[in-house]
């Protein structure tokens, strides 16, 4: 019993760390954390279900083209006071089979392809939550960069303000520099902590995105001295041709008012069914009375007449030993049912033109679109190398300085003040080699890529060149 209850306990201990390992992964990317955004997204989740339960239903309008089938029966019993009493019993079945209704066909093509546009802006839908949690994890490696840079420039200033300490008591400063030099530190220590709050903050709402307890080890890291690789802006804007979400969103649009517009256009197109009835009757069992009939039903509609015929022919009987063969046609004509649909023809052209107009802008935009995106990209890359060569001179110059304290032409306060701009200088770096990394991110949504992937194309696209 005892082996048992320790295999149960094991068991569950297992299960368990199972759960907090599936909740909780050790490590993080950019590509993981946008994964688990999307499927942590409970907005997202419940327009898929809703996309879902519409696809059925527009699956079950296939019923539509099947027969229809309906059975009756019937027993009509009546009892008299003076007459003789009856006793009928009907037993029909009747069956309807569409032939040709343009208008269904039209319909259900036209609803196929709003639900293929649900579906883009579903996809689209994703991809900006991805976004949003991408852009939060640079957010948080930011944030930390540049609270590590801080802390460390505070190690550096508490080290000189002992320094300055020393000095005073030796008679080489004045109080009045330690006071200011307090109120430096002071103030660095304000702005860690504010800082840490901050990044606490962020944290916080980057694990809830991610519907995540906490957050795991983030691997990607802010890398300053990483370059871009960037295609030629000819390849960018092929490629945007391609698979850019806009632009493939708007030819669907396109194909759905071209839909639309057939559908208007051929409006006036007949619609044909075949009906058939078949029914036994009799006033006992078993019943021995039986007759049947075969039917078309063809229907005209458009804005200025609509007319109904309909052709029957059968068989039944009249009484006992006695049968007959029925035949009859019906028609029924409405002059000008709905004339103001006559004009959703012209809608429909017109819809249809405003969408190609709007693939064409926007078909005419990606290259420049793609051109700017490069460019941005390339600036950023420049900005970077920028803020590289300032904190490299500012180092240079920190060292200068310090050269210049132990020939007591400035102060220690005054080397304390250098040290804290150079502490922005490293901030900018960190912050430009952040934007670098927007703007790559930028180009590849805009080419429809996978976080990281702009660096493989670029270099595929060398390789075959």
């Amino acid at each position: 019993m005892q082996n048992k209850i320790t295999i149960i306990i094991f068991c569950l201990c297992i299960f368990t760390a199972s759960v907090l390992f599936a909740n909780n992964p050790d490590t993080l990317t950019f590509a993981h954390a946008a994964e688990l955004a999307v499927a942590a997204s409970v907005e997202l989740r419940h327009a898929r279900s809703s996309q879902a339960v519409t696809e059925g239903a527009w699956r079950w309008g296939l019923r539509a083209y099947f027969p229809r089938m309906s059975i009756t029966v019937s027993e009509n019993d009546r009892l008299q006071q003076f007459g003789s009493d009856s006793f009928i019993k009907n037993y029909g079945l009747s069956l309807d089979q569409l032939i040709w209704d343009r208008r269904i066909t039209m319909a259900r093509t036209i609803e196929r392809m709003e639900l293929d546009l649900t579906s883009s802006r579903l996809n689209r839908m994703a991809r900006e939550i991805a976004e949003s949690a991408i852009a939060a994890y640079r957010n948080v490696l930011l944030s930390r960069v540049i609270l590590e840079i801080k802390k460390a420039a505070l190690t550096i200033l508490e080290e000189q303000r002992k320094i300055l300490n020393e000095e005073i008591q030796l008679g080489l400063a004045l109080p009045v520099d330690l006071a200011s030099a307090d109120i430096s530190l002071a103030e660095a220590k304000l702005d860690i902590s504010l800082l840490q709050l901050d990044l606490a903050e962020i944290e916080k709402q980057f694990a809830e995105l991610l519907d995540l307890d906490t957050l795991p080890t983030l691997t990607e890291k802010v890398d300053i001295n990483r370059s871009i690789a960037l295609p030629l802006p000819a390849v960018a804007a092929s490629l945007a041709r391609e698979q850019n979400p806009d632009l493939t969103e708007a030819g669907l649009s396109i194909i759905k008012r071209q839909a639309e517009l057939r559908y208007a256009s051929n409006s006036w197109i007949p619609t044909l069914r075949l009906t058939g009835n078949f029914g036994i009757s009799g006033q006992r069992y078993p019943l021995t009375r039986y007759n049947w009939s075969v039917g078309i039903n063809i229907e005209f509609n458009s804005p200025w007449f609509q007319n109904r015929l309909g052709a029957q022919a059968g068989w039944e009987p009249i009484s006992s030993g006695q049968n007959d063969r029925t035949a009859m046609v019906q028609n029924s004509f409405t002059p000008l049912p709905d004339p103001a649909s006559s004009f959703s023809r012209n809608q429909a052209a017109l819809a249809l033109s405003i969408e190609q107009e709007n693939y064409n802008t926007i078909l005419e935009r990606i290259g420049r679109i793609a051109s700017n995106a490069i460019e941005k990209c390339a600036l950023a890359e420049q900005k970077r190398l920028l803020s590289i060569e300032a904190a490299a001179l500012g180092y240079e110059r920190c060292r200068v300085e310090e050269i210049r304290l132990g020939l007591g032409h400035i102060t220690r306060l005054r080397l304390m003040e250098i040290l804290i701009e150079q502490t922005q200088r490293e901030i900018a770096v960190v912050q430009a080699a952040t934007a670098l990394l927007e703007a790559e991110r930028e180009l590849e949504r805009f080419l429809d890529l996978e976080p990281g992937e702009l660096s493989l194309f670029a270099a595929s696209i060398r390789s075959q060149q």
